[in-house]
């Protein structure tokens, strides 16, 4: 019944968002080719479907982002679960980390364009930059409030440091990296479609680029529903990869 209730309130929410978007167009007066109406959109994305555009942007993009986002979640974990132990080491490297976090992937584009030249790789170390730190500081802040109770009992059953990190740390620390991995998902997701505008030849973002050089707003309309779709199925995605990880470690309930 809940499920139900859900599903009829997303529903609702697109059904007023779609209303308004159309009053928009009435009461603003506005022509076709400066803001497309819905119905027109919707013509767009089934013609971006039959012709089988959609299909080939969205898997270069999703090949993109899978390859630079985990990798970029599993050096920052590793590095995360390393300088959340060795607290000496964290402290001279973090005001380099916080100098470096808040620039936006897209200002190294010029450099990545002329160290990895145009193609896949510029976008994919777009997305590495733009999901490494929010996961490598949520992994660092995770490793440092693990209670010292399982430290100490480790300790006492003298468990090696490797199986430490990986068999107490990392599960103890798991919820809170998982707010990182959410972060950067979204992150990663948002500069991806800005690194395939900068460099690319095909992708979503390169789809939205190329609808504009024609003037076809209508096709832009339909790459931006794209994406915001497609980013909304990758972040449940995340958070069932989350759940299942949780009742491996036997925490599904808590």
């Amino acid at each position: 019944m809940g499920s139900v209730k859900k599903l009829s309130n997303v529903i609702a929410g697109f059904v007023l968002l779609i209303a308004a978007w159309q009053i928009t167009i009435i009461i603003g007066n506005y022509d076709e080719a400066l803001l497309p109406p819905p119905l027109k959109v919707w013509e767009g994305i089934v013609s971006l479907i039959k012709d089988g555009s959609f299909f080939v942007h969205l898997q270069v993009s999703l090949m993109r982002f899978l390859i630079g986002y985990l990798s970029a979640v599993i050096i920052a974990v590793i590095l995360g679960l390393i300088f959340g132990r060795v607290l000496a080491l964290w402290n001279i490297l973090d005001p380099v980390v916080q100098v470096l976090r808040p620039v936006s992937p897209i200002a190294w584009s010029p450099f990545i364009v002329l160290w990895f030249g145009i193609g896949d790789i510029p976008a994919i170390v777009i997305i590495f930059i733009a999901a490494f730190f929010p996961v490598l500081l949520s992994t660092v802040s995770a490793v440092r409030k693990v209670d010292p109770i399982y430290l100490k009992v480790a300790q006492n059953f003298e468990i090696r440091k490797s199986h430490l990190l990986v068999k107490i740390i990392l599960p103890a620390a798991f919820p809170f990296i998982a707010n990182g991995l959410h972060i950067a998902l979204g992150t990663a997701w948002i500069f991806l479609v800005a690194g395939e505008m900068v460099g690319a030849q095909s992708g979503l973002g390169y789809l939205i680029v190329d609808a504009r050089n024609s003037m076809n707003l209508d096709l832009v309309l339909a790459g931006i529903i794209f994406i915001g779709v497609c980013g909304l199925l990758l972040d449940k995605a995340i958070g069932l990869f989350e759940k299942w990880v949780d009742r491996q470690w036997g925490r599904a309930n808590q």
